[in-house]
């Protein structure tokens, strides 16, 4: 799922940079590293970091404000001092440049993030449990059973009489039996996993939200140019007015509208997560019993004598 997970996020940010560099391109370069940004902070919130996803997307903006307004708004631009980007990164907050877009990226990766930071943390938590249950400490009562049930027909020269099935069972049972107690909590947490999974199947489709991410960034960034004059009316009076290049501006480094409005159809070219959420829970629900039966699994095979009327009890053939 990790690995699901990160070909995802990749996928999702070259679609995102692609975007710069065909319809914007007198920013491309800039904006390579607040977009390398945001997708660093949403693969931390998956994998449980103390963020928040809000947070990433509005830093992003933050960082995306000055770069459209001196690159897209007013290409004339020369002069983009630190003082003055921080000015307009401020600005941002207060002057509402993207609209509704920048809150709605938020709400949209909200909801499918969430699921799948809690499907992360669910899969951590059970690798967790599993790896303290294969290591789990034998009492010298449990030993003692063990060894008599395995070893002690050796002693009567029978090498080839194998423990009778219900004998392996009590043995079993009696060694395993803070381990099964897990059973309750362990089908509860399947049953959190199915739910998570089918969250994420569902209206918190994490493909349809990350790759949703650069449609919302071209209609933030089209919704700030068409809002040009009224932008810079603002700014100048809160940040001053910047050093403009003298003469016509070339007309390379000006972004018709036109251009950022066109969009690309992108193939998925990674894992469908659909198609691994389904595997895994359907495997999952199988081991529903898992805890619950594990001395019967244990009993199952070569250690006991299934096909032959004679075994061992424990004091003798039988």
């Amino acid at each position: 799922f990790l690995e699901a997970f990160e070909s995802l996020l990749r996928f999702a940010e070259n679609c995102t940079s692609s975007l710069f560099e065909t319809a914007y391109r007198p920013m491309a370069k800039e904006a390579a590293e607040p977009v390398k940004e945001l997708f660093t902070d949403i693969s931390l919130y998956i994998l449980g970091a103390e963020t928040t996803v809000e947070s990433a997307v509005l830093r992003f903006f933050d960082s995306l404000f000055p770069l459209v307004y001196s690159r897209l708004i007013n290409p004339g631009i020369t002069d983009l001092s630190e003082d003055y980007t921080e000015c307009l990164r401020l600005t941002r907050q207060d002057i509402n440049p993207f609209g509704r877009y920048s809150k709605n990226m938020v709400t949209e990766l909200s909801k499918s993030l969430w699921a799948s930071r809690m499907l992360s943390q669910a899969l951590g938590l059970g690798i967790e449990v599993i790896n303290t249950t294969e290591h789990v400490a034998l009492t010298k009562e449990c030993s003692r059973a063990l060894v008599k049930m395995q070893y002690c027909p050796h002693c009567q020269g029978l090498t080839l009489i194998r423990p009778c099935v219900g004998y392996c069972l009590n043995v079993m049972r009696g060694c395993l039996a803070s381990v099964s107690e897990l059973d309750a909590q362990w089908r509860e947490y399947i049953s959190t996993l199915e739910y998570l999974t089918n969250e994420m199947a569902s209206s918190h489709d994490l493909e349809i939200a990350l790759t949703g991410i650069r449609n919302s960034i071209n209609e933030a960034i089209l919704h700030a140019q068409l809002n040009g004059p009224q932008l810079s009316a603002t700014v100048d009076k809160v940040c001053g007015q910047p050093k403009q290049q003298e003469g016509n501006l070339s007309s390379n480094n000006i972004v018709p509208v036109k251009e950022a409005t066109e969009t690309q159809t992108f193939v998925m070219a990674h894992p469908s997560l659909n198609n691994k959420r389904r595997e895994f829970i359907n495997y999952m629900k199988r081991s529903r019993t898992f805890y619950a039966s594990i001395a019967e699994r244990l009993c199952d095979g070569d250690l006991v004598m299934r096909d032959s009327s004679t075994c061992w009890n424990g004091e003798d053939v039988v």
